[in-house]
């Protein structure tokens, strides 16, 4: 299904709410907007497999250019409303877009790109116009709303976040399906896991570019649903919206958790979240304290999964299974795991090693063979670089990413463990660890903190440093803590929830007059 199935049968049924205006999209509002942009890249000659790419913000019109370039049969990049000009110039000319949408939110940088995009036949902008971008609304008022004939789903290929190096488009490798007999995976496993239907209420507090969130949307509009989208996430307002909202699912990342349980008590009190069946987390390691208290706060209404992008695994678990094995992130639904030492062999139960999912779903990186080659192993499994063990009940427990492992004088250390420990810290907002260099050692454990208060002066942060510093040890071995600890006003993490640990660690080593 796709929401043209839905605006024939309840036209006027929100498929999208603003929730800071409070402006409705119908079924029928979407689903013409989407006929009219898929009518205006066919008039441009573009065919099913040919490439758009968008940029902007959480915006009233995000998804109905993603439903116009799905409708079309093209492919899809949506682009980071975070990147830099250069980063979204290579990626523009990375795709083979012929297609460009932005909005004023991208201006300046929209004027930057006008000349960097020579393969784009066409650059819109909606609400406004700038020199060298024609009008949006002009060009899909101007369109017919008629759907296309034979229509070929589309599919998206998203970027990685970069995090540990040039982000790399994913292509999966899909058959045509026309439009009326395609789904997605997330719309099937919505509806098995988290009981997607078309009453549902689904929040939605992150950027709508990133794979997560636009995909989870795009599956609520498949099954009829209600998607209410945060233009940016604040605790406060998550609470207030899942009441005032009615809201009965909802995706998020361990660091919204972190931040709503950071709320007052009596702040926390004042809202009701009882309506919630489903709260569905991702993207990021969740510290098991974490975890715990928004069981013991929201009920077992709490899943995890740990999948990427690429789509060549996924793990499940629920709450009662996560009490049951703390810490775990569940077992494969999608694929069968391997856990793979560094001798490309796989290792006993309860070791650690690279995650590999052995699966029919395949993908690659968009111009990178060797990127992609670099992701499989010799008996055709693939990885998306996380290390990680399996439990005798066959549930997996992620270690870090392989890129983020510390040696320090022999010993591996996985940084997520001390970041787990610091950020249930009163005083810590957010917090990173990785390696430094160390002339003895090779590598010595740094942390970098963003505190709740920046320190006044150089004391009190030599003095935070050091109490951040023994609460770390309480809890871990010494090795595995930060000798030291310094302070940031904000941390450089992704609003999906990743961190760019690589930024903060490439600074530390340029500084030291070493290359990683």
């Amino acid at each position: 299904m796709y929401p043209g199935t839905h605006a024939a049968t309840r036209p006027d049924h929100p498929a999208v709410v603003m929730a800071a205006t409070g402006d409705v999209i119908t079924y029928a509002e979407l689903d013409e907007e989407a006929n009219r942009l898929s009518n205006v890249f066919r008039s441009m000659g573009l065919e099913p497999g040919d490439h758009v790419a968008f940029c902007m913000e959480n915006h009233p019109r995000f998804l109905a250019i993603c439903w116009g370039a799905h409708y079309a049969g093209l492919i899809y990049t949506a682009m980071s409303s975070r990147l830099t000009t250069d980063e979204m110039a290579y990626i523009i000319e990375n795709c083979g877009a012929k297609v460009f949408i932005t909005s004023p939110y991208k201006a300046d940088q929209a004027a930057e790109l006008r000349d960097r995009m020579p393969a784009v036949e066409l650059r819109l902008m909606v609400d406004a116009t700038i020199d060298g971008y024609d009008s949006y609304e002009a060009a899909i008022e101007q369109a017919s709303s008629t759907p296309l004939p034979n229509r070929i789903a589309g599919t998206d290929m998203l970027y990685s976040s970069g995090t540990t190096g040039r982000p790399k488009g994913i292509l999966p490798t899909v058959s045509p399906t026309p439009l009326d007999q395609a789904g997605t995976g997330v719309s099937g496993l919505g509806s098995l896991l988290f009981g997607f239907d078309e009453d549902q209420r689904y929040l939605s507090p992150a950027p709508l570019y990133h794979a997560a969130p636009l995909r989870f949307c795009m599956g609520v509009h498949i099954t009829g649903g209600t998607v209410v989208v945060m233009e940016r996430f604040d605790p406060e307002d998550y609470l207030r919206l899942v009441g005032e909202h009615q809201i009965t699912m909802s995706q998020v990342v361990p660091t919204m958790f972190v931040r709503m349980l950071k709320l007052p008590e009596e702040t926390r009190a004042a809202y009701d979240v009882s309506g919630l069946r489903a709260c569905i987390h991702a993207a990021a390691p969740c510290p098991v304290d974490v975890k715990r208290q928004m069981i013991e706060w929201w009920g077992p209404v709490i899943h995890e999964y740990y999948a990427g992008t690429e789509g060549n695994g996924f793990v499940y678990c629920n709450s009662e299974q996560w009490l049951a094995h703390p810490g775990t992130v569940g077992t494969a639904i999608l694929g069968v795991i391997h856990i793979v030492g560094d001798d490309g062999e796989e290792v006993p139960v309860g070791e650690e090693g690279t995650i590999y999912f052995d699966s029919e779903s395949e993908f690659e990186y968009h111009g990178d063979p060797e990127k992609t080659a670099d992701s499989r192993h010799p008996k055709g499994w693939s990885t998306l670089g996380d290390v990680g063990r399996l439990d005798e009940d066959g549930f997996l427990y992620l270690t870090d990413r392989k890129a983020y492992m510390i040696i320090s004088g022999g010993v591996n250390i996985y940084p997520q463990e001390a970041e787990d420990v610091l950020t249930m810290h009163p005083a810590v907002d957010d917090v990173a660890v990785f390696g430094v260099p160390n002339d003895d050692f090779g590598e010595e454990v740094k942390g970098v903190v963003q505190p709740v208060e920046m320190p006044a002066d150089d004391a009190a942060a030599a003095a935070l440093s050091r109490e951040l510093v023994a609460y770390c040890r309480e809890k871990l071995a010494d090795v595995k803590c930060p000798r030291t600890i310094d302070f940031r006003e904000e941390l450089p993490r992704h609003p999906t929830g990743k961190l760019y640990k690589r930024l903060l660690k490439d600074e530390y080593w340029a500084e030291a007059g070493r290359s990683i």
